[in-house]
């Protein structure tokens, strides 16, 4: 599914989580100036499984525990607000420590 298909909140993040595909991903990032690597995809897909599994979107202390990937590292894969263009990329809700 493309971006122009799915629907977003008015902050742009997925109305529906179903909606959310590799390729939406990619399409996701690559607005946002940054081409997905494998450290980008363990980052997301440990972010998208805590979510499934909580209900809520984790924060970075969260995420980088449980990926074995240090915060220094996921700030310098999602520079600028870190936590918000992961739950954006990962089509998951913004999380409630970002305002």
């Amino acid at each position: 599914m493309s971006l122009e298909a799915v629907q977003t909140d008015p902050e742009g993040y997925l109305a529906n989580r179903d909606d959310w595909s590799e390729e939406l991903a990619k399409e996701l990032a690559a607005q946002m100036g940054i081409e997905l690597g494998d450290e980008h995809w363990k980052v997301l897909n440990t972010a998208r499984a805590i979510e499934g599994e909580s209900g809520s979107s984790p924060g970075l202390r969260k995420i980088s525990k449980r990926s074995e990937t240090p915060i220094k590292s996921i700030y310098k894969l999602f520079p600028d607000g870190p936590a918000k263009l992961i739950a954006k990329i990962a089509g998951i809700p913004k999380p409630k420590s970002c305002l």
